[in-house]
């Protein structure tokens, strides 16, 4: 990961900062998380960096499945009239280019094509192929395709969705910006990726990720459960019958103002902190309590099996672009394009990029 994050600061760097140029920014993180999916996953990157733009459609691909996927799967009948229509279908964009990466890497490799991945450094792909061998009965290659696909539409665009939220929010509060930024260039270094463990340890930083993820989470659509035999009894009283389709969005569990407060619906940092008339205990309760609350990456059994991995790209990307580069709004007024179907989509985070001046102390 350290490789790819020291790539995507050199791209910003190169391309932004030396020549003066306004950059997307939301748009390179989307390339970033891409990327770093690839290099996990097949021990190659695809390219979106090296390349500046989607090159190969991917990305908008990825975005309108979602949009089909959301809708359908809110209303599963609607599938039957739309990409099952025998007369005129009208369904979600052909993936076949997604699939024909996942094939053609999976072909070279049980081929013996194995020169980006190496015995010391696995990827995804190797593990799987290792858990069709350990476990034929439940593992076989079209399994293993799926296995891929589902890294490939998951994992890279809820990341940047949250990452382009954080740098979004933060930036429209420049209080809320420069705690942040001065807290990370006191404890970063600006020369390398900065590590897991020490962005863990800064405390500002831990309660902007955690504000984000409440305030806007990636996925924002009701994560349903199906009420089991014996039915549902709520607090109130009210008994929910078995099978009853059931659930929660991520979005309104996180502005809940019984919950987080009378100030639910805005974006602050500091209500993860302690307060200054709050016992540790009295903290550690609350803080504990909004963690339980916190479904962004959902909960139970079905809770994200990637979340750490994606937590990981956050807390290193993050400090590593903050300790580097100075970054502001290139027009502070200007809001940006969002859109909740299944995925909260953004788009407009154009920036200003420069590097680090040094300030008064450092």
């Amino acid at each position: 990961m350290n490789e790819v994050v020291e790539t995507f600061c050199d791209h910003l760097q190169k391309r932004f900062v030396d020549p003066e140029i306004l950059c997307d920014f939301g748009d390179w993180l989307a390339y970033f998380t891409w990327d770093l999916l690839g290099a996990v996953t097949f021990s190659k990157k695809f390219g979106y960096m090296e390349e500046g733009r989607d090159f190969d459609g991917t990305l908008a691909i990825a975005d309108q499945s979602i949009d089909y996927l959301g809708i359908c799967g809110q209303m599963p009948w609607l599938d039957h009239w739309l990409d099952k229509n025998p007369v005129y279908p009208l369904g979600p964009p052909n993936i076949s280019n997604m699939t024909r990466i996942a094939i053609v890497a999976l072909t070279a490799r049980l081929a013996g094509e194995n020169a980006a991945c190496s015995n010391e450094k696995l990827d995804f792909l190797q593990y799987f192929i290792e858990s069709k061998t350990s476990h034929p009965e439940i593992v076989d290659e079209s399994t293993i395709i799926g296995y891929l696909l589902l890294n490939l539409i998951a994992g890279a665009d809820t990341t940047a969705i949250t990452m382009k939220a954080l740098f979004y929010y933060c930036l429209k509060d420049l209080r809320v910006w420069k705690r942040l930024e001065s807290e990370i260039r006191e404890h970063v270094s600006p020369n390398t990726p900065c590590s897991h463990a020490t962005a863990r340890a800064l405390p500002y930083l831990e309660a902007t990720v955690r504000e984000t993820l409440r305030y806007h989470p990636a996925v924002s659509m009701g994560l349903e459960r199906i009420v089991p035999e014996g039915g549902l009894v709520l607090p109130d009283g009210t008994i929910v019958p078995a099978g009853t389709f059931v659930g929660m969005n991520p979005y309104i569990v996180g502005r809940n103002k019984g919950m987080f407060g009378a100030d639910a619906d805005e974006f602050r940092p500091d209500r993860w902190l302690q307060g200054d008339n709050e016992c540790g205990e009295a903290y550690k309760e609350r803080i504990q309590l909004w963690n339980a609350a916190n479904l962004a990456f959902g909960g139970g059994s079905r809770i994200c099996l990637g979340r750490h991995f994606s937590l990981m790209e956050v807390y290193k990307v993050v400090p590593s672009v903050i300790s580097r580069f100075d970054v502001e709004l290139a027009d502070p007024n200007e809001k940006w394009w969002t859109c909740s179907r299944w995925f909260y989509r953004t788009k407009g985070i154009v920036c200003k990029l420069k590097a680090r001046r040094k300030r008064p102390g450092e």
